[in-house]
């Protein structure tokens, strides 16, 4: 059976971004249907449809919902997730700037199924096109509304706010998400407690991203089963999956969770760019574990990908060919996580900087056999021992590079520099060297 497009249903339709067009294909209705029911059965419905977390942990979203403590005789809030700062990820803006309303419906349900009156939407300081679509449709909803006092005609009140963060990675991660939210530093915060209990102003949160809400509207309207049959078991639902690198047709394509990476790779991107043999990729960003060619028959789900020994993440697809160099991929990745560590952490602040210094002294032809143990070593003693995860998705990449391609970083030992080009020895040996 042929499956149909869910989440990106709109995505050809003139204006899709504009509530006319959202109402005339069945827009709010998911909403006009929790409102008719008790709180619990919602959250019952979102949890029995099996819908896991597409931001990365795959954590199962009504589980989250019901976890929100509602007896605490405090506000509870939603906060959307829109920082998506992945590196190779890119579907929740594309969703936002094209279907806004399909996640202001979902995020409005998730407010009402947790008794919520306030819903935050934190938005990447660099997604200025986003945002405006955001603002546009935001107001649109109010204008009919959706938004504000008795939503969709109901005695229930739901106010909506636009966020814009500074630009840090590091936000995306929820518990520096809520501290820039409350206008502090963007630092995670330790755990426990956890937001579902002491969230945003120390209230009870539950914490979504945007492809996550997103797909709540249509369980409302067509029911947890019609969700059940798609994807599978573990996995169900549709899922949107970016591609990008050397891909001949990079971009957001949505597919069955389950899809193997060579339907997605061969068949929506078109194959790995100029005819090139596939020589790595990622599953879910540079946080996940590389996956090599042999893998390429990986289904693309939570258990599937876990099972070839990496992570799901955001489904972001980075694919690499025989013509990129795995040491300098994996030092770029690295600096990236470098740059980005909010520094709270000393495993993290002084981990990714000395793993990039070491990874360019490779690269540029000073490295020895030593250093490709010294790397695996620093990544072991950086592992879950951080306040949030970044440290740890820091680690993905050179941890699978030298599994995988361990002769690749020995050839940069033995040639003294990259045997992919020819220029080597570029930079003085004192400029590399920890």
């Amino acid at each position: 059976m042929s499956f149909e497009p869910v989440l990106t249903a709109r995505w050809g339709l003139e204006d899709s971004a504009s509530i006319d067009v959202y109402l005339k294909t069945g827009g709010y209705e998911g909403l006009r249907k929790a409102l008719s029911m008790e709180q619990d059965a919602v959250i019952e419905e979102v949890a029995s449809s099996g819908l896991r977390g597409r931001g990365g942990a795959g954590f199962p979203t009504g589980q989250k919902w019901k976890f929100v403590d509602k007896s605490l005789n405090k506000p509870t809030y939603v906060v959307a997730n829109l920082d998506e700062s992945e590196p190779g990820t890119f579907n929740n803006r594309e969703l936002i700037e094209r279907d806004p309303h399909q996640f202001i419906e979902g995020l409005l349900v998730s407010a009402y199924a947790i008794k919520s009156h306030h819903t935050f939407i934190y938005c990447r300081g660099e997604f200025l096109w986003p945002a405006l679509h955001l603002e546009r449709a935001i107001e649109e909803a109010r204008a009919r509304g959706f938004v504000g006092k008795g939503v969709a005609g109901s005695d229930y009140d739901i106010e909506m706010t636009l966020h814009r963060g500074a630009g840090a990675y590091i936000c995306g991660e929820e518990t520096a998400l809520l501290e820039s939210l409350e206008g502090k530093r963007g630092q995670p915060r330790l755990r426990p407690p956890f937001p579902v209990t002491e969230g945003l102003y120390d209230c009870p949160t539950a914490i979504n991203n945007v492809e996550t809400l997103s797909n709540v509207p249509h369980i409302m309207v067509r029911g947890a089963d019609w969700y059940k049959s798609l994807g599978t078991e573990k996995s169900p639902g549709p899922k949107m999956y970016s591609l990008s690198g050397k891909v001949e047709k990079p971009g957001n394509y949505e597919a069955e969770m389950g899809i193997t990476a060579r339907e997605l790779i061969e068949g929506f991107g078109g194959g790995v760019l100029d005819g090139k043999k596939l020589k790595a990729w990622t599953p879910g960003g540079t946080s996940t574990p590389m996956l090599t060619a042999e893998h390429i028959d990986t289904p693309m789900d939570f258990d599937g990908v876990m099972a070839a020994g990496s992570m799901l993440g955001t489904g972001a697809m980075i694919i690499l060919d025989e013509r990129d160099c795995i040491v300098e991929s994996t030092w770029r990745m690295l600096e990236f996580y470098a740059r980005e560590s909010c520094g709270k952490c000393t495993t993290c602040r002084e981990g990714n900087w000395w793993t990039t210094r070491i990874l360019r002294r490779i690269e540029d032809g000073y490295g020895s056999e030593e250093d490709i143990d010294l790397l695996n070593g620093i990544a072991g003693a950086q592992l879950f021992k951080g306040f949030c995860a970044l440290v740890d998705g820091a680690t993905s990449p050179s941890l699978s590079s030298i599994k995988y391609f361990r002769d690749e970083y020995q050839a940069h030992v033995k040639q003294k520099g990259c045997p992919m080009k020819p220029a080597v020895r570029r930079r003085d040996p004192q400029e590399v060297a920890p």
